[in-house]
């Protein structure tokens, strides 16, 4: 009798039972949410100056000072002349012959601070003389007013504009040196009456002689043939300080050109209305007069 061989009946069971294997199906993770830190406001930069004047100069009637604003001003005057800056807070300012006793600086600051510094500027003892003779009045023809009006808007127009030049930051030279003729401030009282004060300073250095400029600038003003100053340069050098130059025998350079300290601009005459050959120099600041004395080391 022959025997057949039978899958013992556990295995076949357990063969029943198991199920061929299927990937299981992940649900993806929410995403997480990133929480950005709060970024703070960087700081205002600090200012690169104190908060306060910086100054020095020439502080009496018809000098000047050179100094530094406070840090963070957004303006600033002297009186009531605006202060013009450059990008390190660096100014130009001055005062008047006829300055009172004292001036402020004012500055008003990004951040709404305004900060005051007084400027106490000391009298000067002009030359004065009182003569016991009464003031001629003007004898002006209405043809010689009819040339110098616009002569003296020329002259105003002139001083009125705003060049680049950067001759303010210089320690000026002297244009020329000779006997001094005459000074600035210098002035007659007639019987009580005061006359016009010396508006420069009068240099005699001889006729023909070469006169240069005292510190660089650009010339705003050229002309031949004006009544009064003659052949008449006005050079402007930077933050409202101009030089004029009156009375000349011959000019070397033309409006609108840039000179540099110490280069030749004309030669010393007796044009327009002089006594004698003579270099008549003056300063004006905002359309205050200086002087010119007051810029200058001894005359070598």
């Amino acid at each position: 009798m022959r025997l057949r061989r039978v899958a013992p009946l556990f295995l076949l069971a357990v063969s029943a039972c198991v199920a061929p294997s299927q990937p299981v199906p992940v649900e993806p993770a929410p995403p997480s949410e990133v929480v950005q830190p709060v970024r703070e406001p960087d700081p205002a930069p600090a200012p690169s100056r104190p908060a306060v004047f910086s100054f020095e100069g020439e502080l009496t009637q018809g000098g000047w000072i050179r100094g530094t604003v406070p840090g963070g001003t957004e303006s600033a005057a002297l009186g009531e002349n605006e202060l013009v800056f450059d990008e390190k807070g660096n100014f130009f300012a001055a005062f008047d012959r006829d300055a009172g006793p004292s001036e402020t600086l004012v500055a008003t600051l990004a951040d709404g601070r305004v900060i005051e510094s007084p400027v106490a500027i000391s009298p000067r003892d002009w030359d004065i003389e009182r003569v016991n003779v009464a003031r001629r009045p003007s004898s002006s023809s209405e043809a010689f007013l009819a040339r110098r009006r616009p002569e003296l808007e020329a002259i105003w127009n002139a001083r009125q504009e705003e060049t680049p030049a950067e001759g303010w930051r210089q320690d000026m030279v002297w244009p020329v040196t000779g006997r001094i003729s005459g000074r600035f401030g210098s002035q007659r009282i007639y019987r009580g009456e005061p006359g016009s004060y010396h508006s420069g300073l009068d240099i005699a250095g001889g006729a023909g002689t070469t006169y240069v400029a005292p510190a660089d600038g650009i010339v705003v003003l050229a002309e031949p043939d004006f009544s009064l100053e003659g052949q008449l340069l006005i050079i402007d050098h930077g933050q409202g300080l101009n030089s004029a130059f009156l009375h000349s025998s011959e000019l070397f350079v033309r409006d609108g050109q840039t000179v540099k300290q110490g280069q030749p601009l004309g030669r010393i005459g007796s044009s327009g209305r002089a006594t004698g050959p003579h270099l008549h120099w003056s300063l004006v600041w905002r359309n205050l007069r200086l002087d010119p004395l007051l810029f200058l080391p001894p005359m070598p």
